[in-house]
This record gives C-alpha cells, sequence and structure tokens, in this order.
C-alpha cells in the first residue's frame, strides 16, 4: 500500500520529469501557478497520475486541485478504491 509520503515522492518526481522543476520548491503548499504551470501542464501531470492510479481522474476532482497536496490527496482516493492499495496490473 502507499503510504501518502510516497504519492507525494511520486508526484515530485513526475512534476520534476515533466516540468523539469527543483525538487526543492516542490512542497504539498505549492500552487501551480508559484511553480509556473499552466493548465496545459496539468494536463499533462492528470495523464500521468492516471497512468499512476489506473483509473480515469474525473473532472470533478480536478476542478477542486490548486496545490501538489490536493494532487496527492486526489491520488490517494482514487488509490485507496483499489482494496490493496495499489493500481491493477495491465
Amino acid at each position: 500500500m502507499m503510504t501518502r509520503e510516497m504519492i507525494l515522492q511520486k508526484v515530485t518526481q513526475t512534476m520534476v520529469e515533466l516540468f523539469d522543476l527543483d525538487p526543492a520548491t516542490i512542497t504539498p503548499e505549492s500552487k501551480f501557478e508559484d511553480l509556473k504551470l499552466t493548465s496545459l501542464d496539468a494536463i499533462d501531470l492528470v495523464v500521468e497520475l492516471q497512468r499512476l492510479t489506473g483509473r480515469r481522474v474525473a473532472e470533478e476532482g480536478l476542478r477542486k486541485v490548486r496545490t501538489v497536496g490536493d494532487i496527492v490527496s486526489l491520488v490517494e482516493s482514487h488509490l485507496a478504491e483499489d482494496p490493496n492499495g495499489a493500481p491493477p496490473t495491465p
């Protein structure tokens, strides 16, 4: 089962790889605009998160996302839908 800290590490790693960010600038409190990310960047991140969770991310959940911590919570809730706490095996 992935802990919240493990999810934060994965989200941070994904954001560093996708957007060439300094990992030291990414905290749960970091807002997307503070990281200079656009709505198109957010879409790219969602695609990666869908790969991580193995599930489609609902638009309703995305509308509430403002910070990195919100992303972590969203991934956490998607993983919680699986009783094993892990994405399905392809």
